[in-house]
């Protein structure tokens, strides 16, 4: 199958011979200007195609290297090995289409439990459960290593994952991430279900981004219908998405205190973060912002009567954010607890195509409002070099007033528009991709959908920013002290469910 894009759309696709995928994709990597989006299996008939997207942010456009297999062939030479961001992405694919990345460095399971999960639980290709191998942990030798498990079941109210500890004393040598435990079938889902009603577990995804992963699905759908939502409705999803990034980094800051034992930050920003709840339901009619960003458009409007109460209101939660923050990031004990505390150097945040605040505070100007969100306003991303705990505090500071200014902005310039584009009776069409990229709160967000020949959805990924970001925490962590964990833990704040799809 021969896919196209909408002319509009800023992708491309070129068809590749499996053997040189791993050159073509190190090719473009080893630039510069260049990045790993994502990779994917699909099926095709009695055929399987590996699909790789790879960005390139300067210019705001980006290539999909499309590799078919061979009838019955289920394997294909590994990117890893020259795309280090690539190596989960190459796993996830060997857990849900059965297909091998041979010469991957650290092949096994991501998602698929071998010991907990039947054979038959949502893979993407029916047979592909039969392929699965036990998972085996990492293992570190020498006098005085010893391992520490963690989880999947925690203490708190957090989701559920694994964390094995290879340590030296107190003194961490190695981590070992194992997700999954929240795998739910939801790509498989989405190719099951009416597209006109996919919005809704689209959003469903990861609870805390509903807004992020309701604007990738709808830009998405709009571009395999090559549509453009109304002036007014890209400004309402604006502010939706920036008060889920500001509610969700100043319940970090007062997260991140509570880590340290500063009750100040741990008992003065929930509530602010509640005001800001408190703006998400005068905007969309629920604190968590769901049901409200659609295909097409946005499904309620914003009249003057809210529209000036949420003035008011951000003009007063801002008074309290520019008076609680200092106490906060600005403490002689806060800083020096924070500083140097998880570091990730620019160099391995690059190479594992770290995201959002972690992959900026290691160096990264990259986001994707900056590059390709052509409905955002003039926007400079904030950035620091250090890479530890106290530059991804400090980013989130500093989005929290970016943030502020967007929402004051498209608040004080609402366009006068419908809201929605009228998609009854829409078909999408055949052998059409579309991808949606969006900067969520914690980063790049990207939903991908392919149809197949009669126009249904065929193939639906989801690649949530955790699904970057894990990598950068296992190796952030290195060399530091047990007891750092949770605070280098919290300053990265990922998604299970977003990673365990």
């Amino acid at each position: 199958m021969s896919l196209t894009l909408a002319p509009t759309t800023p992708f491309e696709c070129l068809p590749v011979a499996p053997e040189h995928l791993p050159e073509l994709a190190r090719q473009r990597f080893k630039q510069p200007d260049w990045r790993f989006g994502h990779l994917i299996a699909r099926a095709q008939q009695d055929h399987i195609l590996i699909e790789t997207l790879l960005l390139q942010p300067a210019q705001g456009r980006g290539v999909i290297l499309s590799a078919e297999l061979l009838a019955g062939v289920r394997e294909y030479p590994a990117i890893t090995p020259h795309v280090p961001a690539a190596h989960w992405a190459e796993r996830a694919v060997g857990d849900m289409f059965g297909v091998r990345a041979v010469g991957h460095p650290r092949w096994k399971s991501i998602l698929l439990h071998h010991d907990a999960w039947p054979l038959d639980l949502t893979p993407l290709l029916p047979d592909a459960g039969t392929s699965r191998e036990p998972y085996t942990f990492f293992k570190v030798k020498g006098e005085g290593i010893h391992e520490i498990p963690v989880g999947p079941i925690h203490a708190g109210i957090i989701e559920p994952g694994h964390f094995r500890f290879s340590c030296l004393g107190e003194v961490i040598t190695n981590l070992e991430i194992r997700l999954g435990y929240q795998h739910r079938g939801v790509e498989r889902r989405l190719c099951e279900i009416p597209w006109q009603q996919a919005h809704f577990l689209a959003e469903s995804a990861s609870s805390d981004t509903a807004a992020g992963n309701a604007l990738a699905h709808a830009r998405a759908i709009e571009q395999l219908l090559d549509i453009t939502p109304p002036p007014r409705a890209v400004a309402l999803r604006t502010i939706a998405l920036e008060l889920e990034r500001l509610s969700n980094h100043i319940g970090d800051i007062g997260a991140l205190s509570g880590d340290i034992g500063y009750s100040v930050g741990a008992s003065l920003f929930p509530p602010l973060r509640g005001a800001v709840l408190a703006l998400c339901q005068l905007l969309t009619g629920t604190r968590r912002q769901r049901w409200f960003i659609v295909p097409g458009g946005v499904a309620r409007d914003l009249d003057d009567g809210r529209r000036t109460a949420m003035v008011q209101g951000l003009a007063e939660l801002t008074q309290r954010l520019r008076k609680h923050i200092p106490l906060v990031i600005e403490h002689p004990g806060v800083i020096e607890r924070m500083e140097g505390t998880g570091r990730l150097s620019p160099g391995l945040a690059r190479d594992f195509g770290i995201v959002g605040p972690a992959g900026r505070a290691s160096g990264s100007r990259y986001d994707v409002r900056a590059t390709f969100d052509r409905d955002a306003l003039p926007f400079t991303p904030a950035h620091r070099e250090a890479g530890d705990v106290l530059s991804r505090a400090q980013i989130r500071v500093e989005e929290i007033f970016a943030a502020i200014g967007i929402i004051d902005a498209q608040l004080a310039q609402l366009p006068d528009s419908p809201i929605a584009v009228d998609l009854a009776g829409a078909v999408l069409p055949a052998e059409r991709a579309g991808i949606g990229l969006v900067e969520a709160w914690r980063g790049e967000l990207l939903h991908w959908i392919t149809t197949d020949e009669t126009g249904a959805i065929a193939r639906y990924a989801i690649k949530d920013p955790s699904f970057n970001n894990w990598t950068g925490l296992a190796i952030a962590i290195r060399g530091n002290l047990v007891a750092d964990f949770p605070l280098c833990n919290k300053s990265f704040n990922l998604s299970y469910s977003g990673n365990d799809l």
